[in-house]
């Protein structure tokens, strides 16, 4: 019997754009949780082992630039921050190259800026690059390129990015990993009556204004940012899922259609 219980065609859930925040990829000063990654690289890796097309957008750049230098202090400025970001992306991808290498899968950088994604020739070069990655069996990993953007071409935060992503590959589904199990009725932290909402079909003011609260001290997105990404991909017809990345093979749950997270359903996928 199928465990399917949230797509109507299961089966065409082929591209997916996976973004797996700060909190889940380090510990809580800023330094990397080397078992977390590496169940990430397996996981990863097997799914693109299955056929599927995976896009991989990290967080964690400034985080792990900061702890690794021992300044703190950098997260004051816009300069410090973009300095941090060099040295954390640097470290990132060396651990990311060497972790999926054990799995025997290629993984490529790719930096962006909102000013790529917004200019025509720009956006299409991406689009094209990324494409044909993902037709090679490249799992693509993506993260915002902090160390040029600036406020008039900054995303932000790595949700927005990630939705951006999915549409910019035509994305058949977008999954937000953290440390919070989905969308709930009210602080589950705080009131213990606050319960998980499973699926989502309108993204109402109500909606929004349950996603109160900021993200992790290292990070810079939270629930909110989390409701305006899935905003941004139901708007391009394509579902989100935001789950907890605590254990990374919560991803095969959710390509199963088993009822975990909250499901942000599109229109068309009714």
């Amino acid at each position: 019997m199928s465990s399917n219980v949230r797509f109507k065609n299961i089966d065409d859930i082929n591209r997916i754009v996976i973004k797996i925040g700060t909190s889940t990829l380090t510990y809580p000063g800023g330094k990397l949780n080397f078992h977390r990654i590496d169940q990430i690289a397996r996981v990863l890796s097997d799914l693109n082992n299955q056929g599927r097309q995976i896009v991989f957008v990290t967080s964690a750049a400034i985080g792990v630039g900061v702890a690794r230098l021992g300044r703190p202090e950098l997260l004051a400025s816009v300069p410090g921050k973009q300095a941090a970001a060099s040295v954390g992306q640097a470290m990132l991808m060396k651990i990311y190259q060497r972790m999926f290498n054990d799995y025997n899968q290629i993984v490529s950088q790719v930096l962006l800026t909102k000013y790529v994604t917004d200019t025509e020739r720009t956006r299409v070069n991406a689009q094209n690059t990324m494409n044909t990655l993902l037709e090679m069996n490249v799992i693509p990993i993506v993260n915002e390129n902090d160390t040029i953007a600036t406020e008039e071409i900054v995303f932000g935060d790595n949700d927005t990015l990630s939705a951006t992503v999915a549409a910019l590959i035509d994305a058949d589904l977008l999954i937000l990993l953290s440390d919070i199990d989905g969308l709930y009725t009210g602080n589950p932290k705080t009131n213990p009556d606050a319960r998980l909402i499973s699926r989502v079909d309108d993204i109402t003011e109500d909606i929004e204004n349950l996603a109160s609260g900021k993200g992790s001290a290292l990070g810079t997105g939270g629930m909110i940012t989390k409701i305006k990404a899935a905003s941004i991909a139901y708007e391009n017809g394509i579902d989100t899922i935001i789950a907890n990345g605590d254990n990374p093979e919560i991803l095969y749950d959710i390509l199963e259609g088993r009822n975990v997270g909250t499901h942000f359903v599109a229109p068309s996928h009714r």
